[in-house]
């Protein structure tokens, strides 16, 4: 279908004017469907742009981070949907991540596993490979910095432990966190996770460094060792 045969969202009925309604009545009263029809802006001869941002949410069962994960050629699989409305719909739903890792550099202090846990999910926990994270905290337990120890797995020779406590002299950190993802959802830790925790913690000690916990982190919920009690 051409973009000559498509009509634009200034055509539709009222009840079919997402721009109109956001101006009249705010952002907040605008579904899903609706916002992702501003950002496309037309659907085709026999869809309207709601209506296909319908079917675009239906197939991911309405799931913003799942819509979030799809590729430029799998939107583009959808009828009305080209290129650059493809590229337009990722490119908010990257802006969306953004805003919610910032959002989570607020918290600054870390209080509990859960804290940890929204710091780090919007770095990690939609990943489709796992990287380790150390979080650096002061004797207040706000974070100093946060750093990538390794990408694509967790094991003895990719974690390097040396690199771990050269930040810690660095940052003047005196506790840390230890952090990784499972990006197939399983929370339950493996013995690599196991083995490297203990090196970490072990290595801590001599510099009187503390480890407070380690968190597996998946999409939408965690796993943390010093809530576990093996840590």
């Amino acid at each position: 279908m051409s973009e000559s045969a498509s009509f634009p969202i200034t055509n539709w009925n009222e009840d079919d004017k997402p721009r109109e309604k956001l101006m009249l009545k705010g952002k907040q009263a605008l579904s899903d469907a609706e916002l992702i029809a501003i950002l496309i802006g037309s659907g085709s001869r026999n869809e309207s742009a709601v209506q296909l941002s319908q079917r675009i949410l239906s197939s991911v069962d309405n799931n913003l981070n799942t819509l979030g994960k799809m590729s430029i050629q799998q939107l583009m699989t959808f009828k009305g949907i080209g290129e650059a409305k493809a590229i337009a719909i990722l490119a908010a739903m990257e802006l969306g991540r953004r805003r919610r890792a910032e959002e989570a550099l607020e918290l600054q202090k870390i209080t509990s596993s859960k804290s940890i846990y929204e710091l780090m999910q919007p770095i990690i926990g939609e990943l489709a490979h796992e990287e380790f994270w150390i979080i650096y905290l002061n004797n207040s337990n706000k974070v100093l910095s946060k750093s990538q120890l390794s990408k694509g797995g967790i094991t003895g020779t990719l974690v390097d432990v040396r690199l771990v406590f050269k930040t810690v002299l660095e940052t003047g950190a005196v506790s840390i966190i230890l952090c990784h993802n499972h990006p197939s959802g399983m929370l339950k830790p493996s013995e690599a996770d196991k083995q490297i925790t203990q090196k970490i913690k072990r290595a801590g000690e001599s510099l009187d460094i503390r480890v407070l916990d380690h968190l597996i982190v998946a999409e939408n919920h965690y796993y943390s060792f010093a809530d576990e009690g093996i840590l």
